[in-house]
């Protein structure tokens, strides 16, 4: 499918004395309607690498922000990659933000379409012919998202921050084990049937949140994908980021991911969170920090990127 670049206006900000960060709104069309990201560079001419950025789950825009939080870990890492002189692209999320107008329903909404639009803003960059270098930085399930969209060969590297290891039913199974016997054993049920393929008309209510029905395909759809075995694809450099006390993903996710792929570099940041943020495993303080966007992203993160992405 064509895509149409629009270039919709361009904005200049001074980060320190000695460069100057240029940022630019950009979209594409998809056929389904328009996302929209930002470009950042301290130098649009000479900066020769850029890297692509994808948030989350749920209704994550650009900044790493959503109705229920606001941080900025994604703006930030794109402000702090661009002092070093990486650019990069980061984007609303279709149906997030200004890429409101690609949004699907609930009940048509795909695990592939996260997929294209990745895919999508990696040809975009390499189109513009500026950089020589475009490497894809999922976060969390975009971990996963940007795994697959990787293995195709206009991407050079690979890094996943906060990426799970294993599949979202084994997480979803993992996570339940301290409930009752009761949701233990529906949600079980439920899992096995949506991991064969099938729907479930009958839904508890106390689990209509995890499987209501309007969700159930895009369940499906996620569940064919194994973070292992994708990540095991990839015949390019990847580098495998986790932090020490995020307690979303767990260290064990990161040592999945590395033994998945021998070639992967694997890097434990101390005292980061899901976000980015330094904080204890307390859950509450850690919780804490993700509604907290004045706090700063850890700079072990900015580092252990640049090295990766500028070697």
């Amino acid at each position: 499918m064509k895509l149409f670049f629009i270039t919709l206006l361009w904005l200049f900000t001074s980060f320190n004395s000695f460069a100057t960060a240029i940022e630019k709104i950009v979209s594409i069309e998809t056929g389904m309607g328009k996302l929209e990201g930002t470009l950042l560079t301290n130098d649009f001419k000479d900066s020769k690498t850029v890297v692509l950025i994808i948030a989350g789950s749920g209704p994550t825009n650009r900044d790493g922000n959503n109705p229920t939080m606001i941080n900025n870990s994604l703006k930030m890492l794109a402000v702090q990659l661009a002092k070093i002189g990486i650019s990069s692209l980061r984007y609303d999320k279709r149906g997030v933000g200004e890429s409101k107008s690609s949004g699907l329903k609930e009940n048509e909404l795909r695990f592939e379409n996260y997929i294209h639009d990745a895919n999508s803003w990696v040809e975009y960059l390499n189109n513009l012919r500026n950089f020589k270098k475009v490497v894809v930085i999922g976060h969390s399930e975009g971990s996963l998202i940007g795994m697959v969209a990787s293995q195709k060969n206009n991407v050079d590297k690979f890094i996943s921050i906060a990426g799970a290891g294993q599949p979202i039913d084994q997480i979803i199974r993992e996570q339940l084990k301290s409930q009752s016997p009761v949701v233990i054993e529906q949600s079980t049920s439920i899992l096995d049937k949506l991991s064969q393929g099938e729907t479930v008309e009958n839904v508890p209510v106390f689990l209509n949140s995890l499987f209501r029905q309007r969700l159930q395909p895009y369940m499906i759809s996620w569940l064919k994908y194994d973070p292992q075995k994708e990540i095991a694809k990839l015949n390019k450099p990847v580098l495998i980021v986790q932090g020490s006390t995020d307690i979303q993903v767990s260290l064990m996710d990161a040592d999945k991911l590395a033994a998945a792929n021998k070639n992967a570099d694997k890097v434990v940041i101390q005292k980061m969170n899901h976000i980015f943020k330094e904080a204890t495993l307390d859950r509450q303080s850690n919780f804490q920090t993700y509604n907290q966007p004045e706090l700063p992203i850890k700079p072990e993160l900015v580092k252990v990127i640049g090295d990766f992405v500028l070697n």
